[in-house]
Parts: C-alpha cells; sequence; structure tokens
C-alpha cells in the first residue's frame, strides 16, 4: 500500500503561482508513474498532468500547457506541480496518484492522496 500526502494548496489571486507537492510512504516510490488530476464541484475528475517513473517524460493537457509543469525527485519520493499564470477554472481539488504506467484516465491509478484545495478568486 503507498500512501500519498499532497500540500501546497490554497486561495491565490488570477495570475498567482502555487507549487503543489506528493511525498509517498514507500521507498519503491520511484517504481511508479505518477499523475495530477483536479475535479470542481460538479464535474468529473480531469487529467492534468503525467511523468514516467523516471522523469523524462511528461505529459500535460492543452488547458494547462505552457501553464503548468510536473517534475519528481525520487531521491525525495516527490511529485511536484509547478502552476503559473493560475486562472479561476483552475480551482478544484487537486490529487496525486501514482501507478505503473502513465496514462490520462483516472483508473489506471490505484493508489491516490486526500486532495489538496487550489482556489483562484478572479
Amino acid at each position: 500500500q503507498v500512501r500519498l500526502v499532497e500540500s501546497g494548496g490554497g486561495l491565490v489571486q488570477t495570475g498567482d503561482s502555487l507549487r503543489l507537492s506528493c511525498t509517498g510512504s514507500e521507498r519503491t516510490f520511484s517504481f511508479f508513474a505518477a499523475a495530477w488530476f483536479r475535479q470542481a464541484p460538479g464535474k468529473d475528475r480531469e487529467f492534468v498532468a503525467s511523468i514516467s517513473r523516471s522523469g523524462d517524460i511528461t505529459d500535460h493537457p492543452d488547458s494547462v500547457k505552457g501553464r503548468f509543469t510536473i517534475s519528481r525527485d525520487n531521491a525525495k519520493n516527490t511529485v511536484y506541480l509547478q502552476m503559473n499564470t493560475l486562472k479561476p477554472e483552475d480551482t478544484g481539488i487537486y490529487y496525486c496518484a501514482v501507478g505503473l504506467l502513465a496514462r490520462v484516465t483516472p483508473n489506471e491509478y490505484p493508489y491516490w492522496g486526500q486532495g489538496t484545495q487550489v482556489t483562484v478568486s478572479s
């Protein structure tokens, strides 16, 4: 069982930046691909970014490309999501997830964190 703990969320204004962190409990953290998803009230969970086990391959959807960057530090068992130029539509609960392969669908990831709230005011 892999436990994931997210941090770094908060209330910011349009155009601000935030960096989210997700730390895993296991030393085998580097064996897993990782991803960030977000969920706004009344909406489905949305793919935000993914990263391969070694960190050499990343994927970001068009909605965040150029503004968000996923990275990881396997020595610290941590995945990051740097979010720049935030918009009100980025508001939601941000979840970290890990699985064997980097995919864009939530059901490909068996392990999830509890989520961290990001609110962007206009």
